[in-house]
């Protein structure tokens, strides 16, 4: 059986002393709690079931470090009282063999235009087929 081609990738960012990527694996599936910015909160609500997010270790250490799978699209953040701020269920799938760091991100000309170095303070951000394909090859995927 071939496996379904996600719709849609992206990047998910989370501090590790926060919530770190041997969480998110030892967890399995996980709301994707906290995000409250507006843009980032417009990419949780573009998200689907399948799609598939790198997971970045921001501020320690600067790098892709798993992959994870969309399980649940977008409902209200249960830590939001106000019922503003959407959430998704993020489900660990795998660890990239190869970090792939921000400094090599930013070194790989092919990746210009990686919404991730282009809007940095964005906690969710989209990657598009090319920009994966190329970041996964880079981490040994």
């Amino acid at each position: 059986m071939i496996p379904a081609v996600p719709a849609a990738y992206w990047l998910v960012k989370s501090e590790p002393d926060a919530f770190s990527w041997d969480q998110q694996a030892a967890n399995g599936v996980e709301p994707w709690t906290g995000v409250r910015n507006a843009q980032a909160a417009i990419n949780l609500r573009a998200m689907r079931p399948g799609d598939l997010a790198f997971f970045y270790h921001s501020n320690l250490g600067r790098e892709i470090v798993g992959v994870v799978e969309v399980v649940r699209a977008a409902y209200p953040d249960p830590t939001d009282p106000t019922g503003r701020w959407p959430c998704v269920d993020l489900r660990a799938r795998h660890p990239v063999p190869r970090p792939v760091t921000l400094a090599a991100m930013k070194a790989e000309p092919r990746l210009d235009g990686l919404a991730l170095i282009r809007q940095s303070r964005l906690s969710v951000v989209p990657v598009s087929a090319g920009h994966w394909a190329l970041i996964a090859a880079m981490g040994g995927l």
